[in-house]
């Protein structure tokens, strides 16, 4: 039977680790979206490399990230779970999209100034063109919905730019995609950091979904708080960004309101708080760590599961890649 859910696709970059501001962002919802949904997520280990990685924490972090999505929910069986590089046409739509997008278009991507800014030493091309390159990533599963959070809104914007002037020159190849605004999962903030949100290159302020329950509970010790003693755990995110980050991690893990929140920890001291934020949050990650550390001591279980997902994803890749070529002129072999 002809499946008549809308497609979506989405994916991370194994660039680091994930933590705990991925899952309880976008990832602690995916497995909801696979109920809804045809779902295709993936790993973007070609994005990757327009940073420098070592070729062998670049493999081992694709490997875990797989595991990790199957241990945050994402079952196999119900979505399409691959790594790009296996999927050939990727790259190959990619250079496609390449010729279709303009320079002045790429100029203006906020990632590339922001990326080349912190990169200064290694402005390379792909880093440049990486947006045709995501288009691709979307374009060939004709996919209708792409997640996308404020950061990522520009990119959906150029690859609908992009698959329009295509569709124009050629017809009805691409489905143009929509953004899907998920389920709003938390923003969560640096521990070290509350201005910010939580990122891996700020390891000291950055809970890992693979960290010891001991170190999970140190970071937490040492979070950014404030001197307020008379009033101090509530939610006031311009007065008190670092106390209401933790609000509102805790209130993210356990289900619990702001006001439960408040209210249980009224009276009490941060030392108190941060401890008992700590405990939630590890509790939290307990399942995801262990079943992700089961899942790694199988490895020939994770090759077969990203070995049928390229399979899954090139025979919708491949057709798509194929009307393409058709379409600019490219002799079929």
């Amino acid at each position: 039977m002809e499946n008549t859910k809308k497609r979506i696709l989405s994916g991370i970059q194994p660039s680091g680790d994930l933590h705990l501001g991925n899952y309880l962002g976008p990832l602690r919802h995916w497995p909801e979206m696979i109920e809804e949904f045809d779902c295709y997520f993936f790993m973007a280990d070609l994005h990757t490399i327009t940073v420098r990685q070592e070729p062998a924490a670049l493999r081992k972090r694709t490997l875990t990230q797989i595991a990790q999505y199957i241990a945050c929910g994402l079952d196999p069986e119900k979505c399409v779970l691959f790594v790009q590089s296996h999927v050939p046409a990727h790259s190959q739509l990619g250079w496609v999209l390449d010729c279709y997008t303009m320079f002045g278009e790429l100029s203006r991507m906020t990632q590339f100034k922001d990326k080349s800014a912190k990169n200064a030493d290694n402005i390379n091309a792909g880093l440049f063109t990486y947006p045709a390159l995501m288009a691709a990533d979307i374009l060939l599963y004709q996919a209708d919905l792409v997640p996308v959070g404020d950061d990522q809104r520009q990119h959906v914007e150029i690859c609908r730019d992009i698959a329009a002037r295509f569709n124009g020159i050629y017809g009805d190849v691409f489905k143009v995609p929509e953004p899907y605004i998920a389920k709003v999962g938390a923003r969560i903030k640096g521990l070290s950091a509350p201005e910010a949100k939580m990122s891996k290159s700020v390891p000291e302020g950055c809970v890992f979904l693979m960290e010891k329950p001991e170190d999970i509970m140190r970071k937490f010790k040492r979070a950014v708080t404030d001197s307020d003693t008379v009033n101090p755990v509530r939610y006031a995110p311009e007065e008190k960004p670092g106390v209401s980050n933790l609000i509102q991690i805790y209130a993210a893990t356990t289900g619990k309101t702001y006001e439960d929140a408040e209210a249980e920890f009224a009276g009490k001291g941060y030392g108190d708080f941060k401890k008992t934020v700590g405990e939630a949050v590890v509790e939290l990650l307990r399942p995801i760590r262990e079943e992700t550390e089961r899942l790694l001591s199988d490895k020939a279980y994770l090759e077969t599961v990203y070995r049928s997902g390229a399979e899954r994803a090139a025979s919708v890749a491949n057709r798509t890649l194929g009307k393409v070529y058709k379409k600019v002129g490219l002799l079929s072999r």
